[in-house]
């Protein structure tokens, strides 16, 4: 595993964090309810995140020879 790999993941979950919690409070600025908010943000985040870690193990699981 290369050094640069992990530090390439790490700023990416780091932006990913960033880019949440701007959308959550995008959904959050015009709500009435928590159900307004959440529901909304987990559909819309739900599959980035699953994705985000996918691709995060792949790249990071040490090649078989």
């Amino acid at each position: 595993m290369r050094w640069s790999t992990v530090g390439g993941v790490s700023a990416a979950l780091a932006v990913l964090v960033y880019g949440s919690v701007l959308v959550f409070e995008a959904f959050d600025r015009n709500s009435n309810s928590a159900s307004d908010t959440i529901r909304p943000f987990v559909i819309t985040m739900g599959p980035v995140w699953a994705l985000s870690i996918w691709a995060a193990a792949s790249l990071l699981r040490k090649s078989r020879p």
